[in-house]
Order: structure tokens, then sequence, then C-alpha cells
């Protein structure tokens, strides 16, 4: 446990809850062993048919766990991991048919109670029957057939309920299925719409940057020609400053040669 803490708290703490179930099963059975009531038999089976059920939610949720983090660790840490879960399986495995054989046992017990009085009855009926008349006899023959009858058509309905239910039920999982597989069709739709969504809005904002560099640079070249326009004019006989193409220089002042009195 130790180990898989390093690799994964979650793992850990599943890792115990399933060492915990292990350790109730193997008490359990061995509880089972000593005890001889059939009916506090079959309530123990009950009790560890649940742990049992526990432990193999627990096992998948360690499958998982174990599936999402394959892609961070090395090979060795996955068959580690791997082989961790099947000898779990094994272990529940093994408590799965050790259940089995206590349940069968235990349901041939019933059939023998069950059977034990049948013969008693049939002696009594045996020396009922030495007692009847011939009518008699046929009058309870005809009763019970008729009894069986009865039986039989209550049977047929009870059968005929069965399949009308299994039936509907069958259809109603199906409607089930085909939602639950429109339901993931809409949900991969959804996602790769988000997907190019993203990669849109990433290329949107990539071009929105680009057009920003491209005005600030605009913007710091023109700032710079009209500060080069103004220098000129305010100072134009500064030559340090080299004119503006396409700028012609400003006009010099005209001397005039003969001034009139």
């Amino acid at each position: 446990m130790s180990s898989l803490a390093g690799i994964s708290e979650e793992l850990a703490e599943i890792d115990g809850q399933i060492s915990d179930i292990f350790r109730a099963l193997s008490n359990g059975f061995q509880k089972l062993e000593k005890i001889k009531d059939t009916s506090r038999q079959s309530r123990q089976l009950e009790e560890l048919t649940g742990k049992m059920r526990e432990c193999k939610r627990l096992i998948k949720e360690f499958d998982r766990e174990v599936k999402d983090l394959e892609i961070r660790n090395d090979p060795e840490t996955n068959k580690m991991l791997n082989e961790k879960k099947q000898s779990m399986i094994k272990e529940l495995n093994s408590y799965v048919a050790l259940k089995k054989q206590y349940a069968t046992n235990l349901e041939n017990k019933r059939i023998d109670l069950f059977d034990a009085p049948a013969d008693d009855v049939g002696e009594e009926n045996v020396l009922l029957a030495s007692s009847m008349t011939n009518q008699q006899l046929m009058d309870n023959g005809n009763r019970m057939m008729d009894e069986t009858d009865q039986v039989i058509e209550r049977s047929k309905k009870v059968v005929q309920d069965t399949v009308n239910v299994g039936t509907e039920t069958a259809a109603a999982l199906k409607s089930q299925t085909e939602q639950m597989s429109r339901i993931v069709n809409e949900l991969d739709s959804i996602h790769f719409s988000i997907k190019k969504a993203s990669q849109l809005v990433k290329e949107i904002g990539r071009q929105v940057a680009t057009d920003r560099c491209i005005m600030a640079l605009l913007f710091i070249l023109v700032i710079g020609v009209i500060a080069v326009i103004i220098v000129k004019l305010v100072n134009p006989n500064n030559k340090d400053i080299r004119d503006v193409p396409g700028l012609a220089p400003p006009a010099l002042t005209r001397k005039l040669l003969w001034h009139p009195n």
C-alpha cells in the first residue's frame, strides 16, 4: 500500500478498502462453516454477497484510476498495477466460487427438508385410500385433477405475465439504449464543436495580437514622421535633420538687389 501511495493517494485508499473487504470475506466464510441453522446461513451468505458486490465495484474503480494514470506512469509501474488488479480479481473469484459452493449446499439442504415429509404424506394418503370406496376414490381423483388443472392455468398465467413483462422491459431497454446512443453522438458533436471553436478563438487571438503590433509600429512611425516635420518647420536651417522624402524644403527668403529710396 505504501508503494501505491507514492503513485496515487486514491489508488492507495481503494487498495486499503479492498483489503478490508477481503479480510471480512475470509472471516465471514470461516464463521459460515460453524453455523448449522439454514436460515442463519442464508443471511450470512447474503451479507457476504453484498461485500463481494462492493469489492467488485472497488476493483472497477481501481481499474479506471489505473487507466487514467497509465500515460503518466512508466511501463514498470503500469505492469505492477495491472498485476495488482489481476491479483484482486483472482482473489474475488475464489470467494465467488466459495459462495456458489455454499449456496448449492444450502439449496440441497432445503430440498431435503421439503422432501422429507413427502414420504409421511404418501403413507398417509395410502392409508386413506385403502379406507375409501371406489366412488370416493374417483371423486377424490377428479377433485385432485381439477386442482391440478387450476394450478397449471395459474402457472400459465404467471408465465404469460412474465413473458409480457420481459417483452416490455426489453423494448424499454432498447429504447433507452438508442436514446443513450443519440446522447453520446450529440455529446461527441458538441465536443468537436467546442474544440473547433477553441481553435478559432486561438487563431483570432493571434491575429488580433499581430494586428495590434502592426498598428503600434505604424503609430510609432507616424509619430516619428510628424516629429521630424515639426522640427524641420521650426528650425529649417538645422542640417542635422535630413529632409523628409516627398516633403519640399522651406523656401529661402529672397534678398533684393535694389532697394527703393
